[in-house]
């Protein structure tokens, strides 16, 4: 009896496995798929084998202008956010414990806000700088990327700050004993400590940028700027979705997983290089 329940509750693992993983890579295969085909629609008849969308897409100026702006934005930011992120959440590990609670909980009021109330409070500023106090500012390339630094710099402090308790505590008072300044301890002892982390929060930082949408379209207010998600809504409202989206979701597919791939492939040969050594 037991043996049978056992199996069954297998059973039903397996399948709600296979449920949600077909839930979640089955769309992604379609536009695969269909990024080949003659088909006006994905799901319909498939047509002829073509490379036609992707023909399409690189005389499409508008879409290519739209992915420039999305990978602009997108790198920049996380770049910035990374820097900040890291440099925030060494700060918020070395407070004191009252003043750390309560800076770590304010930095992440923007993972928890209603991204729809970031979107308007960043419109507002720009209006009251821009004709309050009639700063030299617009709505433009340069706002967005503020916008989108700002949104995501939490997310980096959220994949910093656990690596930050892992460390040993004595290497940075052995370094600033031996002479090396706080700047030269934090450069050369612990920022390589944190490199894992600091990739992990620029990845998830781009990945936010290039999937944000809201902040955005809100945000690129009379500025002609589009990115990938606002030139999708605005084809969507006027002419339906561009079929060669179907290419260029399938090459940002490619290029995520490629890249995946070769992070993991590293990283697990330099784990086994380490293991290697300290079994020696």
């Amino acid at each position: 009896m037991n043996k049978g329940r056992a199996k069954l509750a297998l059973s039903v693992k397996w399948i709600v496995l296979i449920a949600v993983l077909a839930f979640i890579y089955l769309p992604l295969l379609m536009i695969i798929v269909y990024s080949f085909s003659s088909s006006p629609s994905v799901g319909g008849e498939f047509g002829q084998f073509t490379f036609g969308l992707y023909r399409k897409l690189f005389q499409n100026r508008d879409l290519l202008d739209a992915t420039k702006n999305t990978l602009v934005i997108g790198l920049v930011s996380a770049l910035f956010s990374t820097i900040l992120g890291t440099t925030a959440a060494v700060g918020i590990h070395y407070m004191r414990r009252k003043i750390r609670g309560v800076v770590d909980t304010a930095s992440q009021i923007t993972v928890v806000n209603a991204e729809i109330v970031t979107a308007m409070a960043f419109f507002v500023l720009m209006i009251f700088l821009r004709d309050t106090i009639k700063l030299p500012v617009r709505f433009s390339l340069t706002w967005l990327i503020i916008t989108h630094t700002v949104i995501t710099t939490p997310y980096v402090i959220l994949n910093v700050s656990p690596r930050l308790k892992q460390l040993n505590p004595n290497l940075l008072e052995a370094s600033m004993d031996l002479g090396a300044g706080p700047m030269r301890s934090l450069i050369t002892v612990m920022l390589p400590q944190l490199a894992g982390a600091m990739v992990s929060g620029f990845a998830l930082a781009f990945t936010l940028s290039l999937d944000d949408f809201v902040v955005t379209n809100i945000n690129s207010f009379g500025s002609n700027i589009n990115t990938i998600s606002t030139f999708i809504y605005a084809g969507i409202r006027k002419r339906g979705i561009p079929v060669e989206i179907r290419a260029l979701s399938t090459i940002i597919f490619v290029v995520v997983l490629t890249v995946l791939i070769v992070y993991n492939v590293i990283k697990n040969k330099k784990a086994k290089d380490a293991a290697k050594k300290h079994a020696k």
